[in-house]
């Protein structure tokens, strides 16, 4: 299969894009499947009404069957049209939130597919925040099922080249409009709970939501390494996001996280090794040894997500045999940070004082 390249941009005319966006939209409606851009991650899109067309995603990415695509819709209205019941709840945190970074879940009805919901009685569902995503969602139906474009397993894709690396010859259509935005997936909320509960951290945080509907929970093993229940979204029970190289976080006071980083840099340079460091604005003139990569700052953890995905595959370009990272605050769009990380290590982490 040759995948189809199409560049989405400012200025461009008009009748350009209206036809790129058209065609994309017809290879959807005839079950092919399009990556296209969001405001947070690359997507690969594909009709979320057609069973057929879910598979074709699952078989491009190696993707367990029994982790549930996100359907992502462009109109709210759309919501009714595959859901059972829409919390009043849910109204108010889309009001706020949608178009945006937030996936809701809600009981399915029965026009969605179950080869789109991973078998699962409940769908979640996304507004995404990026123009050309809800002109393509229009063209495609309405009801585009879209995980992250790349190889399961393997960082998310941020930019169309990242998309073409992993899914060449495997789809039909790439748009390519750029990097994305925020870098990180959207937040997950399980609105057939109560309290809604969290099941991903994402930008929009639990913080943003509490200050509008009171108590929302956090699934359990997002906060708790030791926790020994599964992930309740089935997806979080996968290795995610990680690079070719062995990931280790360092954790701690930084000056400590600094002087660990680069005494395991001389230890790993020693046995002939290519070593990766993970760095802030702050501490990266502290690094004199290893490929060292800054990440962003610490004051605007906004730039560390939006820069994760692209650094960890950046590392994979130059070949490094072991990569180190700084841990971040657990906090606001940090949480999601420390989620990504953590998954991309394997949950391998130093501690130091």
């Amino acid at each position: 299969m040759k995948t189809i390249v199409e560049k989405i941009y400012q200025g461009q005319q008009k009748d350009e894009r209206d036809e790129i966006i058209k065609r994309a939209g017809e290879i959807i409606k005839n079950g092919g499947l399009v990556a296209f851009p969001t405001e947070t991650v690359y997507g690969l899109g594909a009709d979320a009404l057609n069973e057929e067309a879910a598979k074709k995603i699952y078989a491009a990415k190696g993707r367990p069957s029994d982790n549930p695509l996100i359907v992502h819709i462009a109109d709210m209205g759309a919501i009714a049209g595959i859901t059972e019941t829409i919390p009043k709840k849910a109204g108010i945190v889309a009001d706020a939130f949608w178009p945006g970074p937030l996936t809701m879940i809600f009981r399915k009805n029965a026009r969605v597919p179950d080869g789109t919901t991973g078998g699962l009685d409940t769908v979640a569902v996304r507004m995404p925040d990026h123009a050309a995503a809800r002109e393509l969602i229009r063209a495609g139906g309405g009801y585009v099922a879209a995980p992250s474009a790349n190889t399961s397993g393997r960082p998310s894709p941020t930019a169309a080249c990242h998309v073409e690396t992993d899914m060449a010859g495997k789809i039909d259509m790439i748009i390519d409009s750029g990097s994305v935005d925020i870098g990180v997936e959207s937040t997950i909320l399980d609105m057939t709970v109560e309290p809604p509960m969290i099941l991903r951290p994402g930008a929009v945080t639990r913080e943003m939501l509490e200050a509008l509907i009171g108590r929302v929970a956090v699934d359990g093993t997002l906060i708790s390494d030791a926790s020994t229940e599964a992930p309740k979204a089935p997806g979080m029970k996968y290795r995610h996001y990680a690079p070719k190289a062995k990931l280790t976080v360092v954790a701690g006071e930084i000056s400590a996280v600094v002087e660990e980083i680069r005494r395991l840099c001389r230890e790993q340079m020693k046995e002939g090794r290519k070593v990766g460091i993970i760095a802030t604005e702050e501490t990266v003139m502290k690094y004199t040894q290893g490929n060292v990569k800054c990440i962003g700052t610490r004051e605007d953890e906004s730039t560390i997500a939006s820069h994760l995905y692209g650094i960890l595959r950046d590392f994979d370009s130059d070949e490094v045999d072991c990569i180190y990272s700084e841990a971040f605050e657990a906090d606001g769009i940090g949480s999601a940070v420390m989620n990504r990380l953590m998954k991309a290590a394997g949950q391998h982490v130093i501690e130091v004082k």
